[in-house]
């Protein structure tokens, strides 16, 4: 079999269908928007500044950062930008944004609360598109080929280099057939088949929003990732 005879759009929502990914709604996303805010946002985060150093803003006026959270990329390149456009479906995430950027006196920021899922035609196009840790979507190609559409220049995305939020280890302790999630080789593929020939780059650094620094914290955390919160 060719490369070319694998559909990987399919076979990434097979391969999501296969780890029992649980869809996280807004309400979800709001309970965890001021621990993220805390967590994720610190503009001394190292996996924000090793992806802020990687976004090139040479000719960019105009940023859509889908996905947004508590604005933590948002609001790090605000000072570096015209107009700002922060996506989220999650209105906890936009309300925590919005305060910080009210605290830092950003407002060249817009909040806008709308899911990958939804109709985009009336966002506005921007000249640089971002979405970071928020691409474990439920059509990689459909959502890959909306924020392509979203921008003028370039677009940036990051993707799990693992497969999975909690180490098979302890999967299988708590009774759970260990099914891989689709990482970043997917999107990678469906990219190419989309005729977008991506230039790969890795970032290190912790998970933020693993802090397992208490049993009840650690507890939650395999709750949330394995369905059962």
């Amino acid at each position: 079999m060719l490369i070319d005879d694998i559909d990987f759009a399919d076979l990434y929502l097979q391969q999501l269908k296969l780890a029992h990914r649980t869809e996280k709604t807004p309400a979800h996303w709001d309970q965890r928007a001021e621990k993220m805010a805390e967590n994720c946002a610190s503009p001394t985060d190292s996996y924000l500044q090793q992806l802020t150093s990687k976004i090139d803003l040479q000719g960019a006026q105009t940023l859509f950062d889908m996905g947004c959270g508590p604005g933590t990329v948002s609001l790090a390149l605000a000072a570096k930008l015209t107009t700002i456009y922060g996506v989220d479906y999650s209105q906890g995430m936009l309300n925590v944004a919005a305060r910080r950027a009210a605290a830092l006196k950003a407002d060249n920021v817009h909040w806008i609360q709308r899911a990958w899922e939804e109709d985009w035609s009336d966002l506005p196009r921007c000249d640089i598109a971002v979405a970071s840790r928020s691409t474990l979507v439920a059509d990689m190609r459909q959502a890959m080929s909306k924020l392509n559409n979203q921008a003028r220049l370039r677009v940036y995305t990051t993707h799990l280099v693992s497969t999975s939020f909690v180490s098979p280890a302890i999967q299988r302790a708590a009774g759970r057939e260990v099914i891989e999630l689709p990482n970043y080789i997917f999107a990678l593929n469906v990219l190419y088949q989309m005729g977008i020939y991506a230039h790969v780059d890795f970032i290190r650094g912790q998970n933020c929003q693993q802090d397992n620094s208490t049993w009840e914290r650690f507890e939650q955390n395999v709750s949330w990732s394995l369905g059962r919160a």
